[in-house]
């Protein structure tokens, strides 16, 4: 994560406010969102098709927050994934730490930052969501991103805090990407791939009080993304990332 960066290029206001944000008539807000889904994939897994399929299937509910890692650790196999970083896989690894398994495999889904799955399990993935929901671990905090024409505005309440630190995370994504595979163990499927992220970036931290964030749009652009996804997400031990507490997508692509 590239904190010199960030800190370079985003101009970010942080205030303590007791009141919402209103959004005037031309803004776009975002839904509320039962929770998310990481899935962790690759182009050159023949696995993988039915979890890019039940991702998408995520990606268009307005209640959960879809997000799709390509990992880099397949590419000998014969085909280097186009839309694969070793960042990617890096958070997966980090992640197996976190849930203190011993490695990572594709199609893995990580669901709220608590659990795993195959990432072609809808109706399991769908299951523990609502399952979360009821019993407090779903998304706790209330956090909204609003499109302001040049810029997201991202309010989030006052919360209880956990006992860790609370990161506000930010990902960017490639919403809808169709990839013909040439070579490897998915030669002449033409797969298409939703939420595609390009950039992770921890841009700051939440302490349990209510805050504001501007984060401008040509970040975007810079980052070569058409979305942007923020989670408020625990480190836990050695920072690794643990459960999400609260998240929002940025709900449309501005011009």
């Amino acid at each position: 994560m590239r904190f010199d960066r960030i800190l370079l290029a985003l101009t970010v206001t942080a205030s303590i406010a007791a009141g919402t944000v209103i959004a005037s008539a031309q803004n776009t807000r975002s839904p509320t969102v039962l929770g998310v889904v990481e899935l962790f994939t690759s182009q050159g897994c023949n696995s993988c098709p039915p979890a890019d399929a039940a991702l998408e299937r995520f990606a268009a509910r307005d209640d959960v927050l879809a997000l799709g890692y390509h990992v880099d650790y397949w590419d000998y196999l014969g085909w280097r994934d186009t839309l694969g970083s070793a960042e990617n896989s890096k958070r997966q690894y980090d992640y197996a730490r976190a849930l203190k398994r011993r490695g990572v495999y594709t199609p893995q889904a990580i669901i709220n930052g608590r659990a795993h799955t195959n990432g072609g399990h809808y109706a399991e993935i769908s299951n523990v969501l609502g399952t979360y929901d009821d019993n407090g671990k779903g998304l706790s905090v209330d956090l909204t991103v609003t499109d302001h024409g040049d810029r997201m505005h991202v309010s989030v309440a006052d919360g209880a805090m956990p006992a860790g630190k609370v990161h506000m995370v930010l990902v960017y994504f490639k919403r809808d990407t169709e990839i013909a595979i040439e070579r490897g163990e998915n030669a002449g499927k033409i797969i298409r791939y939703v939420n595609s992220v390009v950039d992770v970036q921890t841009v700051g931290m939440w302490h349990g009080e209510a805050m504001t964030v501007d984060i401008p749009l040509t970040e975007l652009a810079a980052k070569d993304a058409d979305g942007c996804a923020v989670l408020l997400q625990e480190a836990i031990r050695g920072g690794y990332p643990g459960p999400i507490l609260g998240a929002a997508i940025l709900p449309r692509q501005s011009s």
